[in-house]
């Protein structure tokens, strides 16, 4: 495995979703010779990768299939040096119409990953996970113990690729390291996550309709993030750990929208609406990492303050409104 990212050879999987696009920006700017696998569509969309600049967008190699294809996948992770494995379905409303779907993707998808890193002996593989999978904490801060709760068939099927990469760990030496941050958040999120919801509403409405306000988030701002799977690619000794990458902090959704709309200066009302809802059995009510092991392990620690991180966002939605579209989307 390469010591640095200079002139490796990095595959990454959901290159062309919210964080994805990110870290494949910030793996050119490292210098690294980037493969990116999106998912295959008539439009040949590129999703976020098309709002990167040009001259980023010409150092990427891009390929469009899905990772529940062996084939497909067999045929991208060969010749790599690392693997950054992103893709997954990851709406968890949709999850309740359509879980099956994301028992194919999440853990088949996974495992075809795992598969073709053990046959052609990649350096490093990288797993993403989600603080989700821990359900409704049952202690705070939340470590890396934290028994894992499947409280949606999305968070279900996390935890089954999770512990598909823990069993390639232990039973081939498959050098997977599995990082689990908790809520990302910035440019290029879509409205189907709470900030960017709160956000585009705010900007075009007088009204802004959520969920339940009571559950509470650690939200990461998107740079922080990408740092996190940067360091987690290339950091010695790290094999088969699971890290969490979270601020520590965390907060209200009311509260969110509270600050949000300040910093906005909008008069903006906010409302629940039912049908926003997760089920309640379903519903996480709190989530706050425990990030010691990120900073012991890859001297990560989050260094974007969280009105610095919700004001870049708030720009971004701004300046791409076309983007967002406030009447369709529900937290």
């Amino acid at each position: 495995m390469p010591a640095s990212l200079a002139n490796a050879r990095v595959l990454l999987t959901g290159a062309a979703g919210f964080i994805g696009s990110h870290v494949a920006e910030a793996l050119v700017a490292a210098g690294a010779q980037v493969t990116c696998l999106i998912r295959y569509n008539s439009a040949s969309s590129l999703g976020n990768l098309a709002l990167l600049p040009p001259e980023t967008q010409a150092k990427l190699t891009i390929q469009a299939g899905t990772v529940e294809d062996s084939d497909f996948v067999f045929r991208a992770v060969e010749g790599q040096d690392i693997v950054l494995h992103l893709a997954a379905l990851i709406a968890i409303p949709y999850s309740y119409t359509a879980p099956r779907s994301y028992i194919r993707t999440n853990v088949e998808g996974t495992l075809n990953v795992l598969e073709a890193a053990r046959r052609f002996g990649i350096g490093r593989v990288v797993h993403t996970s989600t603080s989700e999978v821990y359900g409704t904490a049952c202690y705070e801060p939340i470590d890396e113990a934290h028994p894992l709760q499947g409280q949606s068939p999305y968070s279900a099927s996390k935890i089954g690729a999770d512990k598909i990469a823990e069993s390639y760990w232990r039973s081939f030496a498959t050098p997977v390291v599995t990082l689990r941050p908790f809520n990302t958040y910035g440019p290029r999120q879509s409205a189907r996550a709470f900030i960017p919801t709160i956000v585009i509403q705010a900007l075009e409405r007088d009204v802004v309709k959520l969920g339940a306000l009571d559950p509470m988030r650690d939200m990461t701002f998107v740079a922080d993030t990408v740092d996190g799977f940067l360091r987690a690619a290339v950091a010695d000794g790290i094999e088969g750990e699971t890290i969490n990458l979270g601020t520590g902090e965390t907060h209200s959704i009311g509260d969110f929208a509270t600050r949000i709309l300040g910093l906005m200066g909008s008069g903006a009302r906010v409302e629940t609406e039912a049908a926003r809802a997760r089920p309640a059995n379903s519903e996480v009510m709190k989530l706050v990492s425990d990030n010691r092991l990120a900073h012991a392990r890859l001297g990560w620690m989050p260094r974007t303050t969280l009105d610095d991180g919700l004001r870049r966002t708030i720009d971004f939605i701004d300046r791409h409104r076309h983007l967002y579209r406030a009447d369709r989307y529900t937290v």
